[in-house]
């Protein structure tokens, strides 16, 4: 993914989370058991701060020394699992209100919390080693 695509990337799931986050402290308490609500509030948050974290790496790209693909597989880790963690607590917190089937997504939330620490693995790899 190339720096606009990251920035582009960054700006959505930063209006998503703002959106989200306002419709979890305005909307759900009426609708979710305090826990449940809490429960979306750790999607928001993890959302948020992979926000930050593509806004950083739209920052790195094509920095000296840094390693373009191993900072846009950790971008694409964090968009995937974003969408795997996040994505799953929200619906899990919300199952009430929608009926839907979501004992399935019990094993997709660490799996998204995986990608999500292998994005972060990858950025720490991401400088390029000098050669001498």
């Amino acid at each position: 993914m190339n720096q606009q695509g990251i920035i582009r990337a960054a700006a959505i799931l930063g209006a998503l989370s703002v959106g989200l986050g306002a419709f979890g402290a305005h909307g759900l308490e009426r609708l979710v058991t305090p826990d449940r609500l809490e429960i979306f509030h750790t999607g928001v948050r993890y959302s948020f701060y992979h926000t930050f974290a593509l806004g950083l790496a739209a920052a790195l790209y094509g920095a000296p020394g840094v390693d373009v693909r191993r900072l846009s597989a950790a971008v694409w880790l964090w968009l995937i699992g974003t969408l795997l963690f996040s994505g799953s607590l929200y619906l899990l917190s919300l199952r009430e209100v929608h009926g839907l089937p979501v004992a399935f997504l019990g094993p997709v939330t660490p799996i998204g919390g995986l990608l999500l620490i292998g994005g972060w693995i990858s950025l720490l790899f991401s400088p390029k080693s000098s050669v001498r």
